[in-house]
């Protein structure tokens, strides 16, 4: 595991999750694999028949000098075609969006796990707020009792 996006099950309800892969430079990669990425902002963007991350940041590789990436550019993402159709679908019916959940490595390949997301509404938050307190306190009275 790399990166992960924390806020996005607290910011959206995640119907759908698919895994692919990213179209990277040689700097990315390093700077990937020595953790340096950032994925709170990013979100997937359908442009024709392509899906491309956006807004996600991997800093500049130091040993790179010249050769270096800009760090906010938008990567293309490996998705099959139905899968690309499928969620473009979904996206202009249902008003949902594409979020990353992660970036992992995987067979020393950088991956991406995208879902398909619904944005939750203020009271849906407190309402998983409370249910996660409720849980914490009833694991909290259960330690207590052993």
């Amino acid at each position: 595991m790399v990166a992960t996006n924390r806020k996005a099950k607290h910011e959206y309800f995640l119907l759908d999750t698919y895994e692919a892969g990213l179209v990277l430079k040689g700097s990315e990669i390093k700077s990937i694999r020595a953790g340096q990425v950032s994925i709170g902002q990013a979100y997937i963007s359908i442009e024709g028949n392509e899906a491309w991350l956006v807004n996600s940041h991997i800093a500049p590789y130091d040993v790179a000098n010249r050769f270096n990436h800009d760090p906010l550019r938008a990567r293309k993402l490996l998705l099959h075609a139905s899968e690309i159709r499928k969620l473009s679908d979904k996206v202009r019916q249902k008003g949902a969006t594409i979020i990353p959940l992660r970036i992992y490595l995987k067979d020393g390949k950088a991956k991406v796990e995208i879902a398909l997301a619904k944005g939750k509404k203020h009271y849906d938050k407190r309402a998983d707020i409370a249910k996660r307190d409720a849980q914490r306190e009833m694991d909290r009275r259960y330690k207590q009792t052993r």
